[in-house]
């Protein structure tokens, strides 16, 4: 059993932020596969799915995003979930936009939602999907990451999006380590 968690903020004042690139692209893989992550469960909407015979959690915590490790932990202990099986995807401001970065576990690099599931999943060793959203270098970025995307941004987050849909399916099938030597190099091409 695995699960997928997707960081974000709930709430309609904060859909299509650079913040909710985890919950976007999440829901950008339910659609494609056929299923909804709506069911509120341990603070946090949630979508199960049978894959290659495997039960998987997709999840979208409900917490706010600096509380994130506690609808995670929540499910994890539920479920009976080990860190190394929780894949994290989320933004990550010091990645260009359409660069993505896989790693198997590591420091929160100053992301607050990241820091959160440190502390309360008891450490880093939970594998870890890096959207790029890039940085406007302003010293104020709470409004750069709880701003949305231009037009053409999204173009390109899109084109993130349908290879996120391969990265997840190969981190199912394959684990970290697969998905960290076949997709690390991917950036999406720009207009």
């Amino acid at each position: 059993m695995k699960l997928i968690a997707g960081l974000g903020n709930p709430g309609l004042k904060y859909e299509g932020t650079r913040h909710n690139a985890g919950f976007m692209a999440l829901d950008y893989y339910a659609k494609k596969k056929g299923f909804e992550i709506k069911k509120l469960f341990k603070k946090a909407l949630i979508g199960e799915q049978i894959i290659n015979g495997e039960k998987i959690i997709f999840v979208k915590p409900q917490t706010f995003m600096n509380l994130s490790g506690d609808s995670v932990l929540s499910l994890a202990d539920y479920y009976g979930i080990d860190n190394e099986e929780i894949f994290v995807v989320f933004d990550d401001i010091s990645l260009p936009l359409g660069k993505i970065r896989i790693r198997a576990k590591g420091s929160a690099g100053g992301h607050n939602g990241i820091k959160d599931l440190i502390l309360k999943l008891g450490g880093d060793d939970f594998p870890r999907l890096k959207i790029g959203v890039s940085s406007n270098g302003d010293k104020d970025l709470v409004d750069y990451v709880l701003g949305s995307f231009s037009k053409s941004e999204a173009k390109t987050l899109d084109l993130v999006f349908g290879k996120t849909v391969e990265i997840i399916d190969d981190f199912i099938k394959h684990g970290v380590d697969f998905c960290m030597n076949s997709h690390n190099s991917y950036e999406a091409p720009k207009d």
